[in-house]
């Protein structure tokens, strides 16, 4: 978070040479409870209410966030100003890559979504809770088995060194955002929304709001196996898993005025193709 938040201050500068940024570093639910799941604290929320309260009692001018960890609604007072450039979206695994684990091997995640994909594809790997930052991560990979972590995060911290293998889009769809920085300001401060407004990348913002709008049709967060993606071709990937039903859904995104709709409209399949168990 905070490297994250260093490269949006260094991308503003960078676009206005007489501005000057300050970091503000607030302490979220998330960061505190490094012991409970993601998912049974609450999911998608937990590492961005404090920062946004920030924001929102002007201690902050912006928020940045990981654009996965924030709910597809969003927070009354605020509004998402830019979605920076996308870095690499996909999954990969840390310690042994998939056919070098062996039989009943295990992979540490607290992710369901990962666990269902994976599980999809190798039922008999084990799983175990992984939390805490970067590093604390790297220290935790499974006597011959593997870590799962976003690519995007080993990038911004230059430890891509670590990846045994990258999981492919179809293999793994991404979390909603996965890859992107998203940056929130106080509606109605056009004076910042200007200022921020130079970093918004308008083919990462269609590709993040699609996938939004997927999630927000679906009601559901990092507490679900849930995931959509949509790559520079255009091409639109869901995922959604209930028990042991799992549904897989790509297609090509043609409409720019209607990208929202789409979400939407994958949503709303993947839900009768898992109420009809297929």
């Amino acid at each position: 978070a905070r490297t994250q938040a260093t490269a949006v201050a260094a991308l503003l500068e960078k676009s206005h040479p007489n501005l000057r940024t300050e970091l503000v570093f607030v302490d979220t639910a998330g960061d505190k409870n490094t012991d409970t799941p993601i998912h049974q604290m609450g999911g998608q929320g937990v590492f961005v209410k404090e920062v946004q309260r920030a924001v929102l009692d002007k201690r902050a001018d912006i928020a940045v966030h990981s654009a996965k960890d924030l709910p597809s609604e969003n927070a009354d007072g605020l509004r998402i100003t830019a979605f920076t450039a996308r870095r690499t979206p996909n999954d990969a695994l840390v310690g042994c890559s998939l056919h070098q684990i062996p039989l009943g091997g295990t992979v540490a995640t607290g992710s369901v979504r990962r666990r269902a994909q994976l599980r999809a594809v190798r039922p008999d790997l084990q799983f175990v809770e992984l939390r805490g930052n970067i590093h604390t991560r790297l220290s935790k990979i499974p006597e011959n088995g593997a870590i799962v972590m976003a690519v995007a995060a080993l990038e911004i911290v230059e430890l891509t060194n670590h990846i045994a293998e990258v999981l492919d889009l179809d293999l793994a769809v991404p979390m909603v955002g996965q890859g992107c920085v998203a940056v929130e300001s106080r509606t109605g401060d056009e004076q910042i929304r200007e200022i921020v407004s130079v970093i918004d990348d308008a083919r990462t913002r269609r590709s993040v709001e699609t996938e939004r709008a997927f999630l927000r049709e679906l009601g559901a967060g990092c507490s679900a196996p849930v995931a959509a993606h949509v790559s520079p071709d255009d091409t639109f990937r869901a995922f959604m898993a209930d028990g042991d039903t799992v549904v897989q859904v790509s297609g090509s995104l043609e409409n720019a005025e209607e990208h929202k709709l789409m979400g939407v409209a994958v949503a709303r399949e993947c839900k009768r193709r898992i109420t009809d168990g297929n």
